[in-house]
């Protein structure tokens, strides 16, 4: 790993350092959510508000079937960081292919399960017939990609826990370059609606997963990759799940909580589907800015804990609150002083600005 991209979390002063490692991951976030946008929008503006509606409503149901296992990353980069922190070099490496082993098993899991269940999933949710078969094309596409999407995740976690936050910024700015291009060529030029977003999409998230896969196996000292030692080291598995787990069912119960409200919103039809599309995709980019400050906390902590150095971890609470606290103001108030501006940019209807407003 090339101690250039690495932070020393365990030594000298919290507040420029903490800075340095949130401001590429809120920016990794952020720009994930505006390819996210991208996709939104380009069916918004050249294909109609119910192909708006049926890329857009699937976002509850995607994040419900991969939360659980996007938390299982969280219990990698918590290990990572912690055996990091302490100098363990060898448990780092055998949690390093333990995690990326588990990712690429939960990616082919969550494809099958996802091309297989999903229409039967958006029906129990309601989707009007105008918007159903679109929508289940669409995901049965973008579940293609779900074997990079984890590899992506659980590669990027590895690397913030040594506090490498940019390389994972520089490859998802080249793939999400990548997917707006496709989507443009896909949807304008070859007039494939929301099939050719969704294969956009998936051709993105597997260049994506190839960058952070040849960082890793290019990185030299605990983080290196050797896809000849991949496998599952039980102990791993089980400390990476131990911690996984909890945060993926957390983000499971929310996730469920949205899949409920967005069986809600269907009954209104494609047009409100398509205004609550555009003010979700906009609260997001607040939600993901916020939750930045929860990820730096979570490996300053635990490079910390497993170094001992237990004093720093207060300070990283209260620097984090009051980041987070800051943020979450400014974003808030400025989203909802420019909501009109902000929800046109997704769509011309007044009709699905009114609904976005509401």
């Amino acid at each position: 790993m090339s101690q250039s991209y690495e932070i020393d979390m365990c030594h000298g002063p919290l507040f420029g350092k903490i800075i340095r490692f949130s401001i590429p991951l809120m920016l990794s976030g952020i720009l994930q959510l505006l390819f996210n946008a991208a996709d939104i929008i380009v069916v918004g503006r050249f294909v109609g508000s119910t192909a708006l509606a049926a890329v857009g409503s699937t976002s509850s149901l995607i994040n419900l079937l991969i939360n659980l296992f996007i938390g299982f990353s969280v219990g990698a980069n918590v290990l990572v960081a912690r055996f990091h922190g302490a100098g363990r070099d060898d448990e780092v490496n055998e949690t390093v292919h333990t995690a990326i082993t588990l990712s690429m098993v939960s990616g082919i899991f969550l494809l099958i399960l996802g091309v297989t269940v999903t229409r039967t999933l958006l029906i129990w949710m309601g989707s009007p017939d105008d918007v159903l078969d679109q929508s289940s094309l669409y995901l049965k596409i973008y579940f293609l990609a779900m074997p990079a999407t984890l590899l992506y995740n659980f590669g990027s976690s590895i690397l913030r826990a040594v506090g490498d936050t940019k390389r994972p910024l520089f490859y998802l700015v080249t793939a999400g370059v990548i997917n707006v291009c496709f989507n443009l060529f896909f949807v304008i030029v070859c007039h494939l609606g929301v099939a050719g977003v969704g294969l956009a999409t998936v051709i993105a998230e597997y260049i994506s997963a190839v960058l952070i896969i040849r960082c890793l196996m290019r990185s030299r000292g605990c983080c290196h990759l050797d896809l000849h030692q991949l496998g599952i080291v039980k102990n791993k598995l089980r400390q990476i799940m131990q911690i996984g787990l909890p945060a993926g069912m957390q983000g499971v119960v929310f996730s469920l909580s949205n899949v409920l409200i967005q069986s809600s919103i269907n009954s209104f039809g494609s047009t409100a589907m398509a205004g609550n599309t555009a003010s979700m995709n906009i609260e997001n980019f607040i939600y993901i800015s916020m939750n930045t400050f929860q990820q730096t906390a979570m490996s300053f902590t635990s490079q910390n804990y497993g170094a001992g150095e237990e004093k720093r971890i207060h300070k990283v609470l209260f620097i984090c609150q009051g980041l987070v606290i800051s943020v979450g103001l400014i974003f808030g108030v400025g989203a909802w002083l420019a909501g009109d501006t902000l929800l046109s940019i997704y769509s011309s209807d007044p009709n699905v600005i009114q609904f976005g407003k509401d």
